[in-house]
Protein backbone atom coordinates (compact mmCIF):
# COMPACT_ATOMS: atom_id res chain seq x y z
CA UNK A 1 0.00 0.00 0.00
CA UNK A 2 3.04 2.45 0.48
CA UNK A 3 3.01 2.60 -3.44
CA UNK A 4 0.06 4.27 -3.36
CA UNK A 5 0.45 6.58 -0.52
CA UNK A 6 3.74 7.54 -1.42
CA UNK A 7 3.05 9.73 -4.26
CA UNK A 8 0.50 11.63 -2.32
CA UNK A 9 3.42 12.34 0.27
CA UNK A 10 5.21 13.86 -2.65
CA UNK A 11 3.07 16.10 -3.35
CA UNK A 12 1.66 17.32 -0.21
CA UNK A 13 5.80 17.54 0.71
CA UNK A 14 6.45 19.92 -2.35
CA UNK A 15 3.53 22.04 -1.42
CA UNK A 16 4.36 22.20 1.86
CA UNK A 17 8.02 23.11 0.45
CA UNK A 18 6.74 25.65 -1.88
CA UNK A 19 4.70 27.42 0.48
CA UNK A 20 0.92 29.61 -0.05
CA UNK A 21 2.03 30.35 -3.48
CA UNK A 22 2.00 26.88 -4.39
CA UNK A 23 -1.30 26.09 -2.97
CA UNK A 24 -2.69 28.74 -4.73
CA UNK A 25 -0.94 27.65 -8.05
CA UNK A 26 -2.41 23.64 -7.60
CA UNK A 27 -5.65 25.51 -7.54
CA UNK A 28 -5.46 27.97 -10.35
CA UNK A 29 -4.18 24.45 -12.23
CA UNK A 30 -7.08 22.91 -11.50
CA UNK A 31 -9.29 25.62 -12.65
CA UNK A 32 -7.08 25.98 -15.89
CA UNK A 33 -7.17 22.57 -17.03
CA UNK A 34 -10.89 22.38 -16.19
CA UNK A 35 -11.39 25.56 -18.57
CA UNK A 36 -9.12 23.15 -21.14
CA UNK A 37 -11.54 20.23 -20.71
CA UNK A 38 -14.24 22.87 -21.13
CA UNK A 39 -13.66 24.10 -24.40
CA UNK A 40 -12.02 20.33 -25.80
CA UNK A 41 -15.29 18.83 -25.09
CA UNK A 42 -17.17 21.96 -26.50
CA UNK A 43 -15.04 21.57 -30.08
CA UNK A 44 -16.18 17.96 -30.04
CA UNK A 45 -19.96 17.80 -28.98
CA UNK A 46 -21.35 21.46 -29.82
CA UNK A 47 -19.15 22.73 -32.51
CA UNK A 48 -20.20 20.89 -35.45
CA UNK A 49 -24.10 21.49 -34.65
CA UNK A 50 -23.20 25.43 -34.18
CA UNK A 51 -21.15 24.79 -37.52
CA UNK A 52 -24.57 22.85 -39.17
CA UNK A 53 -26.82 25.91 -37.76
CA UNK A 54 -24.66 28.20 -39.56
CA UNK A 55 -24.45 26.81 -43.02
CA UNK A 56 -27.97 26.61 -42.59
CA UNK A 57 -29.08 29.63 -42.10
CA UNK A 58 -26.74 30.60 -44.49
CA UNK A 59 -28.41 28.50 -47.20
CA UNK A 60 -31.85 29.56 -46.19
CA UNK A 61 -30.94 32.76 -47.52
CA UNK A 62 -32.24 33.47 -50.80
CA UNK A 63 -30.23 36.58 -51.59
CA UNK A 64 -26.35 35.50 -51.14
CA UNK A 65 -24.97 38.38 -53.73
CA UNK A 66 -26.16 41.47 -52.79
CA UNK A 67 -23.95 43.92 -50.35
CA UNK A 68 -26.59 42.94 -47.50
CA UNK A 69 -25.67 39.44 -48.12
CA UNK A 70 -22.57 40.03 -47.76
CA UNK A 71 -22.94 41.51 -44.59
CA UNK A 72 -25.08 38.93 -43.42
CA UNK A 73 -22.35 36.64 -44.32
CA UNK A 74 -19.81 38.59 -42.35
CA UNK A 75 -22.25 38.64 -39.08
CA UNK A 76 -22.98 35.25 -38.71
CA UNK A 77 -19.01 34.55 -39.28
CA UNK A 78 -18.35 37.15 -36.35
CA UNK A 79 -21.00 35.69 -33.99
CA UNK A 80 -19.74 31.92 -35.25
CA UNK A 81 -16.28 33.38 -34.41
CA UNK A 82 -16.90 34.38 -30.99
CA UNK A 83 -18.63 31.48 -30.14
CA UNK A 84 -16.00 29.03 -30.94
CA UNK A 85 -13.70 31.62 -29.46
CA UNK A 86 -15.24 31.62 -25.85
CA UNK A 87 -12.94 31.09 -23.14
CA UNK A 88 -9.50 30.88 -25.03
CA UNK A 89 -8.79 34.73 -24.04
CA UNK A 90 -9.65 34.06 -20.37
CA UNK A 91 -7.34 30.53 -20.73
CA UNK A 92 -4.55 32.82 -21.79
CA UNK A 93 -4.98 35.14 -19.56
CA UNK A 94 -4.84 32.37 -16.92
CA UNK A 95 -1.60 31.27 -18.25
CA UNK A 96 -0.17 34.72 -18.71
CA UNK A 97 -0.98 34.84 -14.56
CA UNK A 98 1.13 32.06 -13.93
CA UNK A 99 4.36 32.69 -14.28
CA UNK A 100 3.78 36.32 -12.37
CA UNK A 101 2.14 33.99 -9.36
CA UNK A 102 5.37 32.23 -9.49
CA UNK A 103 7.50 34.98 -9.33
CA UNK A 104 5.62 36.74 -6.15
CA UNK A 105 6.61 33.09 -4.61
CA UNK A 106 9.85 34.00 -5.88
CA UNK A 107 9.76 37.31 -3.58
CA UNK A 108 8.15 35.68 -1.07
CA UNK A 109 10.45 33.34 -0.58
CA UNK A 110 13.35 35.16 -0.89
CA UNK A 111 12.07 37.47 1.79
CA UNK A 112 12.19 34.71 4.25
CA UNK A 113 15.36 34.20 3.85
CA UNK A 114 16.24 37.88 4.43
CA UNK A 115 14.34 37.17 7.46
CA UNK A 116 16.30 33.99 8.66
CA UNK A 117 19.65 36.20 7.68
CA UNK A 118 18.52 38.81 9.66
CA UNK A 119 17.73 36.77 12.49
CA UNK A 120 19.99 33.92 13.06
CA UNK A 121 22.64 35.22 10.55
CA UNK A 122 23.79 33.33 7.53
CA UNK A 123 25.32 30.66 9.61
CA UNK A 124 22.34 28.49 9.46
CA UNK A 125 22.35 27.15 6.01
CA UNK A 126 19.63 24.73 6.94
CA UNK A 127 17.01 27.34 7.90
CA UNK A 128 18.46 29.61 4.99
CA UNK A 129 17.80 26.97 2.65
CA UNK A 130 13.97 26.43 3.26
CA UNK A 131 13.17 29.98 2.17
CA UNK A 132 15.66 29.32 -0.73
CA UNK A 133 13.60 26.57 -1.63
CA UNK A 134 10.63 27.97 -1.06
CA UNK A 135 11.67 31.36 -3.39
CA UNK A 136 12.00 28.47 -6.37
CA UNK A 137 9.39 25.86 -5.98
CA UNK A 138 6.66 28.53 -7.34
CA UNK A 139 9.30 29.60 -10.08
CA UNK A 140 9.23 26.58 -11.23
CA UNK A 141 5.54 25.45 -10.63
CA UNK A 142 4.33 28.72 -12.22
CA UNK A 143 6.36 27.70 -15.62
CA UNK A 144 5.68 24.90 -16.11
CA UNK A 145 1.71 25.56 -15.43
CA UNK A 146 2.39 28.13 -18.05
CA UNK A 147 4.51 25.63 -20.53
CA UNK A 148 1.59 23.26 -20.20
CA UNK A 149 -1.28 25.59 -21.01
CA UNK A 150 0.46 26.49 -24.34
CA UNK A 151 -0.34 23.52 -26.13
CA UNK A 152 -4.42 23.72 -25.42
CA UNK A 153 -4.42 27.69 -26.74
CA UNK A 154 -2.32 27.14 -29.99
CA UNK A 155 -4.47 23.94 -30.69
CA UNK A 156 -7.95 25.79 -30.11
CA UNK A 157 -6.68 28.89 -32.03
CA UNK A 158 -5.90 26.52 -35.19
CA UNK A 159 -9.29 24.94 -34.35
CA UNK A 160 -11.46 27.98 -34.86
CA UNK A 161 -9.18 29.55 -37.90
CA UNK A 162 -9.69 26.23 -39.77
CA UNK A 163 -13.21 25.76 -38.78
CA UNK A 164 -13.80 29.72 -39.80
CA UNK A 165 -12.27 29.56 -42.52
CA UNK A 166 -13.90 26.23 -43.50
CA UNK A 167 -17.36 27.52 -42.96
CA UNK A 168 -16.70 31.04 -45.26
CA UNK A 169 -15.95 29.01 -47.97
CA UNK A 170 -19.13 26.63 -47.52
CA UNK A 171 -20.99 30.21 -47.31
CA UNK A 172 -20.78 30.70 -51.38
CA UNK A 173 -21.47 34.31 -52.22
CA UNK A 174 -22.36 35.36 -56.35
Amino acid sequence: MDFIAEPFRNVRDFLEAGGLIVQVLLVVALILWAMIFERALYYWRVMPTLIANTQDAWSARTDHSSWYAKKVKEKLLAETSRQLAGSVTLIKAVVALCPLLGLLGTVTGMIQVFEVMAALGTGNARAMAAGVSAATLPTMSGMVLALSGLYPISRFEHIVDRELRRLGDHMITH
